[in-house]
Protein backbone atom coordinates (compact mmCIF):
# COMPACT_ATOMS: atom_id res chain seq x y z
CA UNK A 1 0.00 0.00 0.00
CA UNK A 2 0.99 3.50 -1.02
CA UNK A 3 2.54 5.37 1.77
CA UNK A 4 2.23 8.81 -0.34
CA UNK A 5 0.16 11.22 0.84
CA UNK A 6 0.31 13.39 -2.22
CA UNK A 7 0.95 11.48 -5.64
CA UNK A 8 1.77 13.83 -9.14
CA UNK A 9 1.78 12.46 -12.18
CA UNK A 10 2.52 13.73 -16.03
CA UNK A 11 1.35 17.15 -14.50
CA UNK A 12 1.12 19.90 -17.03
CA UNK A 13 0.14 23.63 -17.15
CA UNK A 14 0.19 25.61 -20.23
CA UNK A 15 -0.74 29.48 -20.42
CA UNK A 16 -1.56 30.05 -23.75
CA UNK A 17 -0.34 33.09 -25.68
CA UNK A 18 -2.87 35.08 -27.27
CA UNK A 19 -1.83 38.59 -29.67
CA UNK A 20 -5.22 39.92 -29.37
CA UNK A 21 -8.02 40.28 -27.27
CA UNK A 22 -10.64 38.04 -29.00
CA UNK A 23 -7.80 35.95 -30.93
CA UNK A 24 -7.09 32.19 -30.55
CA UNK A 25 -4.10 31.31 -28.81
CA UNK A 26 -1.30 29.62 -31.21
CA UNK A 27 1.33 29.54 -28.49
CA UNK A 28 1.46 28.23 -25.00
CA UNK A 29 4.29 28.99 -21.96
CA UNK A 30 4.98 25.52 -21.07
CA UNK A 31 5.26 26.61 -17.24
CA UNK A 32 5.19 22.93 -16.37
CA UNK A 33 5.67 20.05 -18.86
CA UNK A 34 5.21 16.43 -17.63
CA UNK A 35 6.53 16.10 -14.10
CA UNK A 36 5.94 12.96 -11.89
CA UNK A 37 7.30 12.82 -8.12
CA UNK A 38 5.36 11.66 -4.58
CA UNK A 39 5.49 12.84 -1.04
CA UNK A 40 5.62 10.34 1.36
CA UNK A 41 3.68 10.73 4.49
CA UNK A 42 6.12 12.56 7.16
CA UNK A 43 8.62 13.69 5.32
CA UNK A 44 10.06 16.83 3.49
CA UNK A 45 10.30 17.18 -0.02
CA UNK A 46 11.76 20.05 -1.14
CA UNK A 47 11.66 21.35 -5.06
CA UNK A 48 14.29 23.69 -5.81
CA UNK A 49 15.74 25.72 -8.99
CA UNK A 50 16.64 29.08 -10.70
CA UNK A 51 13.58 31.33 -11.05
CA UNK A 52 11.43 30.62 -13.71
CA UNK A 53 11.76 27.23 -13.48
CA UNK A 54 7.81 26.64 -12.65
CA UNK A 55 8.92 24.98 -9.26
CA UNK A 56 5.79 27.84 -7.42
CA UNK A 57 3.98 26.60 -10.42
CA UNK A 58 3.56 22.89 -9.04
CA UNK A 59 3.22 23.78 -5.84
CA UNK A 60 0.28 25.67 -6.60
CA UNK A 61 -1.18 22.54 -9.06
CA UNK A 62 -0.37 20.36 -6.35
CA UNK A 63 -2.62 23.03 -3.63
CA UNK A 64 -5.59 22.78 -6.88
CA UNK A 65 -5.04 26.87 -6.99
CA UNK A 66 -4.53 27.04 -10.63
CA UNK A 67 -6.31 24.23 -13.17
CA UNK A 68 -3.24 21.50 -14.57
CA UNK A 69 -3.69 21.65 -18.56
CA UNK A 70 -3.44 17.83 -17.85
CA UNK A 71 -1.69 15.53 -15.83
CA UNK A 72 -3.36 13.67 -12.28
CA UNK A 73 -2.85 14.66 -8.67
CA UNK A 74 -4.14 12.73 -6.15
CA UNK A 75 -4.40 13.65 -2.52
CA UNK A 76 -4.22 10.63 0.20
CA UNK A 77 -4.71 8.02 -2.83
CA UNK A 78 -7.83 10.45 -4.09
CA UNK A 79 -7.60 12.02 -7.44
CA UNK A 80 -8.16 15.50 -6.75
CA UNK A 81 -7.47 16.83 -10.72
CA UNK A 82 -10.91 18.17 -11.66
CA UNK A 83 -12.62 18.56 -8.13
CA UNK A 84 -15.00 21.10 -8.38
CA UNK A 85 -14.57 23.72 -5.89
CA UNK A 86 -17.35 22.67 -3.77
CA UNK A 87 -15.70 19.48 -3.59
CA UNK A 88 -12.23 20.63 -2.85
CA UNK A 89 -13.29 22.32 0.42
CA UNK A 90 -13.08 19.39 3.11
CA UNK A 91 -9.72 18.93 1.30
CA UNK A 92 -8.49 22.56 1.30
CA UNK A 93 -8.62 21.71 5.44
CA UNK A 94 -6.33 19.35 5.12
CA UNK A 95 -3.70 20.55 3.00
CA UNK A 96 -2.54 24.49 3.66
CA UNK A 97 -0.07 27.10 1.90
CA UNK A 98 2.51 29.12 3.61
CA UNK A 99 3.14 32.37 1.35
CA UNK A 100 6.44 33.62 0.28
CA UNK A 101 5.63 37.51 1.47
CA UNK A 102 5.05 37.61 5.02
CA UNK A 103 4.06 41.68 4.20
CA UNK A 104 1.49 40.42 0.81
CA UNK A 105 0.34 37.80 2.82
CA UNK A 106 -1.74 39.52 6.28
CA UNK A 107 -4.60 42.05 5.73
CA UNK A 108 -3.20 45.06 6.84
CA UNK A 109 -6.65 45.94 8.05
CA UNK A 110 -7.45 43.05 10.26
CA UNK A 111 -5.77 42.19 13.44
CA UNK A 112 -4.46 38.24 14.23
CA UNK A 113 -7.22 37.66 15.76
CA UNK A 114 -9.57 38.03 13.03
CA UNK A 115 -6.77 36.37 10.58
CA UNK A 116 -6.40 33.39 12.28
CA UNK A 117 -10.10 33.13 12.79
CA UNK A 118 -11.34 33.22 9.12
CA UNK A 119 -10.13 29.91 8.19
CA UNK A 120 -11.79 28.51 11.77
CA UNK A 121 -14.96 29.91 10.37
CA UNK A 122 -14.72 28.94 7.04
CA UNK A 123 -14.15 25.23 8.10
CA UNK A 124 -16.80 25.50 10.89
CA UNK A 125 -14.39 25.04 13.16
CA UNK A 126 -14.92 25.84 17.24
CA UNK A 127 -19.00 25.47 18.17
CA UNK A 128 -18.51 29.09 20.12
CA UNK A 129 -16.23 32.35 20.01
CA UNK A 130 -14.56 31.12 23.06
CA UNK A 131 -13.44 28.21 21.70
CA UNK A 132 -12.28 29.80 18.24
CA UNK A 133 -10.33 32.66 20.67
CA UNK A 134 -8.84 29.30 22.43
CA UNK A 135 -7.68 27.49 19.52
CA UNK A 136 -6.27 31.37 18.04
CA UNK A 137 -4.05 31.62 21.42
CA UNK A 138 -3.25 27.35 20.75
CA UNK A 139 -1.81 28.59 17.09
CA UNK A 140 0.25 31.75 18.59
CA UNK A 141 2.15 29.79 21.16
CA UNK A 142 2.59 26.96 18.67
CA UNK A 143 4.71 29.51 16.72
CA UNK A 144 6.64 30.96 19.52
CA UNK A 145 4.06 34.09 19.99
CA UNK A 146 1.79 35.19 23.02
CA UNK A 147 -1.71 35.38 23.12
CA UNK A 148 -1.94 38.40 23.57
CA UNK A 149 -0.34 39.33 19.87
CA UNK A 150 -3.92 38.47 19.14
CA UNK A 151 -4.91 42.12 19.85
CA UNK A 152 -2.08 43.78 17.10
CA UNK A 153 -1.88 44.23 13.42
CA UNK A 154 0.20 42.94 10.76
CA UNK A 155 2.19 46.50 10.67
CA UNK A 156 3.01 46.00 14.69
CA UNK A 157 5.22 42.65 13.77
CA UNK A 158 8.61 41.92 12.29
CA UNK A 159 9.65 39.90 8.73
CA UNK A 160 9.84 37.09 11.52
CA UNK A 161 6.66 37.39 13.33
CA UNK A 162 4.82 38.00 10.46
CA UNK A 163 5.89 34.62 8.83
CA UNK A 164 4.84 33.27 11.96
CA UNK A 165 2.22 34.50 11.87
CA UNK A 166 1.28 33.29 8.69
CA UNK A 167 1.88 29.62 9.51
CA UNK A 168 -0.20 29.47 12.23
CA UNK A 169 -2.62 30.71 9.82
CA UNK A 170 -1.80 27.20 7.84
CA UNK A 171 -1.96 25.13 10.83
CA UNK A 172 -5.11 26.36 12.49
CA UNK A 173 -7.17 24.20 10.50
CA UNK A 174 -4.94 20.82 11.48
CA UNK A 175 -3.52 20.18 7.82
CA UNK A 176 -1.84 17.15 7.58
CA UNK A 177 0.14 18.54 3.95
CA UNK A 178 2.05 21.77 3.72
CA UNK A 179 2.71 23.72 0.79
CA UNK A 180 5.94 25.82 1.88
CA UNK A 181 6.70 28.51 -1.11
CA UNK A 182 10.09 29.91 -0.38
CA UNK A 183 8.96 30.79 3.15
CA UNK A 184 11.68 32.40 4.19
CA UNK A 185 13.01 34.09 0.75
CA UNK A 186 12.17 37.61 1.86
CA UNK A 187 13.30 37.48 5.41
CA UNK A 188 16.67 38.07 7.03
CA UNK A 189 19.81 35.63 6.57
CA UNK A 190 19.35 35.83 10.26
CA UNK A 191 15.64 34.70 10.76
CA UNK A 192 15.82 32.69 8.35
CA UNK A 193 17.04 29.79 10.49
CA UNK A 194 15.13 30.59 12.83
CA UNK A 195 11.75 30.31 10.71
CA UNK A 196 13.41 26.85 9.45
CA UNK A 197 13.90 25.59 12.30
CA UNK A 198 10.44 26.17 13.84
CA UNK A 199 8.91 24.31 10.62
CA UNK A 200 11.15 21.19 11.55
CA UNK A 201 10.07 21.19 15.32
CA UNK A 202 6.35 21.95 13.72
CA UNK A 203 6.91 18.76 11.67
CA UNK A 204 7.81 16.48 14.32
CA UNK A 205 5.25 17.57 16.86
CA UNK A 206 2.60 17.28 14.36
CA UNK A 207 3.31 15.12 12.11
CA UNK A 208 3.05 17.34 9.26
CA UNK A 209 3.95 16.23 4.99
CA UNK A 210 5.92 19.63 3.18
CA UNK A 211 6.36 20.60 0.03
CA UNK A 212 8.83 22.72 0.80
CA UNK A 213 9.83 25.43 -2.17
CA UNK A 214 13.07 27.32 -2.60
CA UNK A 215 16.09 28.45 -4.65
CA UNK A 216 18.45 28.33 -1.38
CA UNK A 217 20.64 25.03 -1.51
CA UNK A 218 21.89 26.04 1.36
CA UNK A 219 18.05 26.52 3.47
CA UNK A 220 16.83 23.16 1.83
CA UNK A 221 20.06 21.04 2.62
CA UNK A 222 18.93 21.60 6.29
CA UNK A 223 15.18 20.90 5.82
CA UNK A 224 14.77 18.53 3.47
CA UNK A 225 14.53 14.68 3.23
CA UNK A 226 14.46 14.47 -0.51
CA UNK A 227 15.34 16.83 -3.09
CA UNK A 228 13.75 17.28 -6.61
CA UNK A 229 15.68 19.67 -8.90
CA UNK A 230 13.46 21.43 -11.22
CA UNK A 231 14.72 23.41 -14.47
CA UNK A 232 12.84 25.07 -17.19
CA UNK A 233 9.36 23.33 -16.30
CA UNK A 234 10.60 19.54 -15.88
CA UNK A 235 12.24 17.43 -13.37
CA UNK A 236 15.87 16.96 -13.47
CA UNK A 237 16.99 15.07 -10.78
CA UNK A 238 15.33 13.45 -7.67
CA UNK A 239 17.40 12.04 -4.79
CA UNK A 240 17.95 11.64 -1.03
CA UNK A 241 18.92 14.87 0.09
CA UNK A 242 22.62 13.45 1.36
CA UNK A 243 22.85 11.53 -1.82
CA UNK A 244 22.26 14.41 -4.11
CA UNK A 245 25.02 16.79 -2.35
CA UNK A 246 27.41 13.81 -2.00
CA UNK A 247 27.05 12.75 -6.05
CA UNK A 248 25.18 14.82 -7.92
CA UNK A 249 24.06 13.35 -11.09
CA UNK A 250 22.75 15.93 -13.13
CA UNK A 251 25.15 18.90 -14.52
CA UNK A 252 22.44 21.23 -13.49
CA UNK A 253 22.50 20.33 -9.79
CA UNK A 254 26.30 20.48 -9.77
CA UNK A 255 25.99 24.10 -10.88
CA UNK A 256 23.45 24.86 -8.09
CA UNK A 257 25.43 23.29 -5.51
CA UNK A 258 28.50 25.10 -6.82
CA UNK A 259 26.56 28.56 -6.02
CA UNK A 260 25.15 27.39 -2.17
CA UNK A 261 27.49 29.11 0.44
CA UNK A 262 30.07 27.54 2.69
CA UNK A 263 29.81 27.40 6.48
CA UNK A 264 33.82 27.38 7.20
CA UNK A 265 35.22 30.46 5.60
CA UNK A 266 38.51 29.09 5.40
CA UNK A 267 36.88 26.95 2.17
CA UNK A 268 36.99 28.31 -1.37
CA UNK A 269 35.06 26.46 -4.37
CA UNK A 270 35.34 26.94 -8.05
CA UNK A 271 31.98 28.50 -9.03
CA UNK A 272 30.69 27.16 -12.17
CA UNK A 273 29.24 29.90 -13.89
CA UNK A 274 26.33 29.03 -16.39
CA UNK A 275 26.47 30.89 -19.79
CA UNK A 276 23.22 32.89 -20.72
CA UNK A 277 19.70 32.76 -18.77
CA UNK A 278 17.18 30.01 -18.85
CA UNK A 279 15.62 29.82 -22.12
CA UNK A 280 11.84 30.94 -22.39
CA UNK A 281 9.26 28.39 -21.60
CA UNK A 282 7.52 29.86 -24.70
CA UNK A 283 10.36 28.45 -27.36
CA UNK A 284 12.09 25.62 -25.15
CA UNK A 285 15.31 24.20 -26.65
CA UNK A 286 14.74 20.83 -28.48
CA UNK A 287 15.76 17.67 -26.21
CA UNK A 288 17.14 18.05 -23.39
CA UNK A 289 16.68 21.72 -22.01
CA UNK A 290 19.71 22.39 -19.92
CA UNK A 291 21.49 21.37 -23.15
CA UNK A 292 21.82 25.29 -24.21
CA UNK A 293 24.11 26.04 -21.26
CA UNK A 294 25.44 23.04 -20.23
CA UNK A 295 29.24 22.73 -20.16
CA UNK A 296 29.32 18.70 -21.05
CA UNK A 297 26.46 18.76 -23.80
CA UNK A 298 27.10 16.64 -27.05
CA UNK A 299 25.17 16.89 -30.50
CA UNK A 300 22.87 13.95 -28.88
CA UNK A 301 21.38 15.84 -26.30
CA UNK A 302 19.56 17.98 -28.78
CA UNK A 303 17.33 14.80 -29.95
CA UNK A 304 15.11 13.73 -27.65
CA UNK A 305 13.76 15.27 -24.23
CA UNK A 306 15.86 12.36 -21.78
CA UNK A 307 13.58 10.32 -19.43
CA UNK A 308 13.77 11.06 -15.41
CA UNK A 309 15.37 7.42 -14.70
CA UNK A 310 16.54 5.83 -11.45
CA UNK A 311 19.99 5.12 -11.57
CA UNK A 312 20.49 3.99 -8.05
CA UNK A 313 17.80 3.28 -5.28
CA UNK A 314 15.68 6.79 -4.66
CA UNK A 315 17.73 8.34 -7.29
CA UNK A 316 16.73 9.62 -10.57
CA UNK A 317 18.06 11.66 -13.19
CA UNK A 318 16.94 13.30 -16.57
CA UNK A 319 20.50 13.23 -18.37
CA UNK A 320 22.07 10.94 -20.96
CA UNK A 321 25.39 11.31 -19.94
CA UNK A 322 26.29 8.33 -17.73
CA UNK A 323 30.24 8.85 -17.70
CA UNK A 324 30.28 12.46 -15.80
CA UNK A 325 31.36 12.21 -12.30
CA UNK A 326 30.23 15.55 -10.77
CA UNK A 327 31.69 17.26 -8.25
CA UNK A 328 29.99 17.05 -5.32
CA UNK A 329 29.01 20.06 -2.41
CA UNK A 330 31.53 20.13 -0.49
CA UNK A 331 34.23 19.94 -3.38
CA UNK A 332 37.15 22.84 -3.15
Amino acid sequence: MSQALLEIRDLRKWFPVKSGLFSRAREHVKAVDGVNFDVQRGEVLSVVGESGSGKTTVGRLAMRLLEPTGGAIRFDSQDITHLSRNAMRPIRRRMQLVFQDPYASLNPRKPVSSILSDPLEIHHIGATPAERRDKVAEALLLVGLRPEHAARYPHEFSGGQRQRIGIARALISGPELLVADEPVSALDVSVQAQVVNLLLELKERLGLTILFIAHDLAVVGHISDRIAVMYLGRLVEIAPTASLFDAPAHPYTEALLSAAPIPDPTLRRNRILLQGDIPSPLNPPSGCSFRTRCPYALPACAELPPPLREISPGHLKACIRDDLTLRPALSS
